[in-house]
C-alpha cells in the first residue's frame, strides 16, 4: 500500500485540469511511495456537489492540498513533509 495517494479532482474538457495532471504526474514520480489517483467529479455525485467550480483539486490522503493550480515545489514539500 503505498505511503500517500495524491488524488486529482478533474473533469473532461478541462484545460486547468489538463495542465494540474502534468505538474502531479510529474511531482508523484519522484516519490515512490506516492500513488496518483484521478478522479471526476462528473462520475461522483457527491464530488461533483462538493467541488464543481473549484477543479482541479489535489487532495493528499483525502485532505485538500491546493485548488485550481498546483505549484509543483509546495506539492513536493508536502509530500516531502510527510515521509512519502
Amino acid at each position: 500500500m503505498p505511503a500517500a495517494i495524491v488524488t486529482l479532482l478533474s473533469k473532461p474538457g478541462c484545460h486547468l485540469c489538463d495542465d494540474a495532471r502534468a505538474v502531479v504526474a510529474e511531482v508523484v514520480r519522484d516519490f515512490p511511495n506516492a500513488e496518483l489517483v484521478e478522479a471526476s467529479i462528473l462520475d461522483d455525485a457527491e464530488l461533483h456537489a462538493r467541488y464543481w467550480d473549484e477543479i482541479p483539486v489535489v487532495l493528499i490522503d483525502d485532505v485538500v492540498h491546493c485548488i485550481y493550480r498546483v505549484d509543483p515545489g509546495r506539492l513536493r514539500a508536502a509530500l516531502a513533509e510527510r515521509g512519502h
